[in-house]
This record gives C-alpha cells, structure tokens and sequence, in this order.
C-alpha cells in the first residue's frame, strides 16, 4: 500500500513534562521523606520534588527514582550501577535493553532537571506529521514498525536506526525492536502523527525530506 508523508514540525526536547503524573510525584516525594505530600498543591508538586532531591547526594538520588521506576525490570546491583553510570554518561542513550531506554530518559532528564545539569543531558525527537494513504479508502491504523518504514526514505544515511536495521527499515526482516524505538505514537484526526522517540537514535537534522511517497507491504492481522 502506497501512502503519502508529510513533515510538518520536527522538534528536540530534553524532557517530556506529561510523562510524570501527580500520583508520581507524590510518590516520589514520599521516598525521599518529603511530609503530607498528598496535602500539597498539586500546581506545586514538581518544584518540592526537586527540593527534596537536591538534599540527597546525586547517586543516591538516582537510586530511590530508579528503583521507583525500574524497581521491578533491575536489580539492586544494576540499579546502584546505572546511578553511579549516569553521573559520567548518558545510559539511556546506549542501555542494551532498548525496552528501558525510554524510562531511563525520563529519569536521567527528571534528575538533570533537580541537579541543574549535574548529570549529563540527554534528548527526544518529537515527530509531527501526516501519513496519508494514496487510495482515501484504504484502511491508514499503522503499527510502529509501518511507522518506521515510512519514514526511512526521509531520513539522512547518516542515521543509526537505517544503519542498525537497514533489512528490517527496509521490510526484509522481523522487526520487534521498532516498539522500542518509537517510545510514543499518537495519532489524531485526519491522519496526523506524533512519533516521540531517542533524540540519539533519530536526529532532529536528519530529517531531511518534508514530504514524499513510499509504499510498504499490508500489516499482517
């Protein structure tokens, strides 16, 4: 099925503020001994979380949020490693398990954000676009792997998703790994889509095309 895509807005961002949710927050705060959080101004949450962070030494901080998020995918000991690790390097960027680089985003930004930039920064890519089947009466739901492949012909050589996956961008291979490069896909009226994903493994820059066609073969039921 041949479709049409067309880029309407390509954005980098170093933290994606609706990923926390209240109840978040206040369970954050409650690890970090931070009293009647519940009580507390919801509009307020965000700024005493990061008071409270700030009084504990950074690793440890970055120990109880990692074991708030991850506690059930980590163990202790990877836990204290990837604390220690994120003080000097941006794990998220690079973690094997490409199903936790995601979280491992969010918690790397929420602690870069708390420290004022004590541990390194890392990115998103915010996609904005259309992908429009060329016959209106084609059936348009796509999965994150259609996804991917509609893309690649707009993106530069130079990316390491086209160059990790080349058979599976190119619809020769299986291709699990695109539920993890993809972290969010939304999509709203008239064809519309916001792809959230690494800002390490899609480049704001190496978006080069605003629009074209591709074709790619039907989702399988």
């Amino acid at each position: 099925m041949k479709y049409k895509i067309s880029i309407e807005k390509v954005s980098n961002v170093d933290e994606i503020r609706e990923y926390w949710t209240k109840d978040d927050y206040i369970r954050l705060l409650k690890k970090f001994d931070f009293p009647d959080a519940e009580e507390s101004n919801p509009e307020n949450l965000r700024e005493l979380l990061f008071m409270a962070i700030s009084d504990f030494e950074p690793s440890e901080a970055a120990q109880l949020v990692l074991d708030y998020k991850l506690g059930e995918q980590l163990s202790e000991g990877q836990i204290e490693q990837i604390s220690n690790d994120m003080l000097i390097d941006t794990v998220c960027e690079e973690y094997p398990e490409m199903e936790l680089q995601a979280p491992l985003f969010h918690v790397n930004q929420l602690l870069f954000k708390a420290f004022n930039g004590k541990f390194p920064s890392s990115s998103a890519t915010i996609i904005n676009c259309s992908i429009t089947p060329v016959n209106e009466a084609a059936d348009s739901k796509l999965s994150k792997k259609s996804v991917l492949r509609l893309l690649n012909d707009g993106l530069s050589e130079r990316n390491i998703v086209k160059r990790l996956f080349e058979e599976q961008m190119n619809g020769n291979a299986e291709f699990p790994e695109a539920e993890n490069i993809i972290w969010n896909l939304e999509v709203s009226e008239n064809d519309h889509f916001k792809i959230t994903t690494s800002g390490n493994l899609i480049k704001k820059e190496e978006v080069i095309a605003s629009e074209w066609e591709k074709e790619i073969e039907d989702e399988e039921d």
